[in-house]
């Protein structure tokens, strides 16, 4: 019977299997080389590390130093003085307080107490300075301007109220407007304008964003820059038609309007 040979089915087999080696050699010989430029880098690393080593632990410690001196200085020194200037300032404010429900000489008497102090306490102006980097020597700042304006003293109210800062809703603002007035009680409009529009957008809020930009509406109008006027009474019309100043608001509108 006669039998015969597939041709190729050998060779072709054969080949097959040399690639696969072949292939598998090559991925090896890429594997091997990752891993030696590995072990390179690491060995530089390590000769780096080892040649740096001193610099590196002096850094560590400085470090170290820094963070744990902001730690020791926060705890032994900011709070403890954050805790005494608030308790130096509870007794001025108590002064202020009861001048804001005074008035004339008596109210006076009581503005000064609060500002200067008395039996052996400190007053706005002591804490203020003493205290300059808390918050309470910071809110110092805002009594002490705010009672000068009150007993008209303006320059003084003016610089003390400058040198508070503060993103509260309200007494950030207030401040703020409050340098405003005292520019337009000494007949200085266009800076009493400047501060009253900071004042208004410092913050948004029914209470002294209408409030201040009803001041800057007036003041605008006593400059006779009635065009900015009626944008500024346009504005508590548009976003805040029912507080006290946006009540009658139109008829502002339209005096700013007519007087152009």
């Amino acid at each position: 019977m006669a039998t015969y040979k597939k041709r190729g089915y050998k060779p072709k087999k054969e080949k097959a299997v040399n690639e696969v080696e072949e292939t598998y050699d090559e991925t090896q010989s890429t594997t091997a080389e990752v891993f030696n430029n590995l072990d390179e880098a690491a060995n530089k690393s390590e000769q780096w590390i080892e040649n740096n080593s001193k610099p590196l632990f002096y850094s560590l410690i400085a470090v170290a130093t820094v963070i744990l001196g902001f730690l020791a200085y926060n705890k032994y020194v900011s709070e403890p003085t954050e805790r005494e200037a608030s308790n130096e300032l509870a007794y001025p404010r108590s002064f202020f307080d009861e001048a804001s429900t005074s008035t004339g000489v008596a109210a006076d008497s009581l503005y000064t107490l609060g500002l200067e102090g008395g039996d052996g306490k400190y007053g706005f102006v002591d804490i203020a300075a003493s205290f300059s980097g808390t918050k309470a020597g910071n809110l110092a700042n805002y009594y002490a301007g705010i009672s000068y304006l009150k007993m008209k003293k303006y320059s003084e109210a003016i610089e003390y109220l400058s040198n508070f800062e503060s993103d509260d809703e309200i007494l950030g603002p207030t401040a703020l407007g409050a340098i405003g007035d005292a520019f337009a009680d000494i007949n200085q409009p266009k800076e009493a304008l400047e501060f009253y529009e900071k004042a208004a957008t410092k913050k948004n809020n029914e209470f002294t964003s209408p409030l201040f930009l009803f001041k800057a509406g007036q003041t605008a109008m006593e400059l006779k820059d009635f065009n900015k006027a009626e944008g500024f009474f346009n504005t508590i019309k548009e976003k805040y038609s029912k507080t006290d100043q946006g009540r009658d608001i139109e008829k502002y509108i339209n005096s700013a309007k007519y007087a152009q």
